[in-house]
């Protein structure tokens, strides 16, 4: 005699899969993960939710495309595209265009914003000079 069926509801399917109601629907409509309606309720067979979660085993070796490779590191200067600290052109990424536009050749690094090195803004709090005001 064959051993009776053992159901269980979305919500336990969802427990044992560790996965919300949305996508336990998303693998029932995908066709990844068997389930039956009985009227008005959704009912999946426990082997098969048993059966679908070693289908989903993922066999070592297969997820290197995750993670890069170890390397070792190299200093700047040996990688094409990079200059002495001190002397790189731009901020941007190796390979980017130069900066361009009203800011580009922004001599104190302020962005347009008036503060000398020291972070005064001229004519705020002090006179023209960055002093600080009294």
């Amino acid at each position: 005699m064959t051993e009776p069926i053992k159901w269980m509801g979305t919500p336990e399917a969802c427990a044992r899969l560790g996965v919300t109601l949305r996508t336990l629907y998303r693998f029932i409509d995908e066709g990844q993960l068997p389930a039956y309606k009985m009227g008005r309720v959704i009912r999946l067979q426990a082997q098969e939710v048993d059966a679908f979660i070693e289908r989903a085993r993922i066999t070592p070796g297969t997820l290197e495309h995750l993670y890069p490779d170890p390397r070792t590191p190299q200093p700047d200067s040996d990688l094409p595209g990079h200059q002495d600290r001190d002397n790189r052109q731009s901020r941007g990424r190796p390979g980017d265009a130069p900066p361009s536009g009203p800011l580009a050749n922004d001599p104190d690094g302020d962005f347009g914003t008036g503060a000398g090195v020291d972070g005064a803004v001229a004519g705020v709090d002090g006179d023209e000079a960055g002093q600080p005001g009294r």
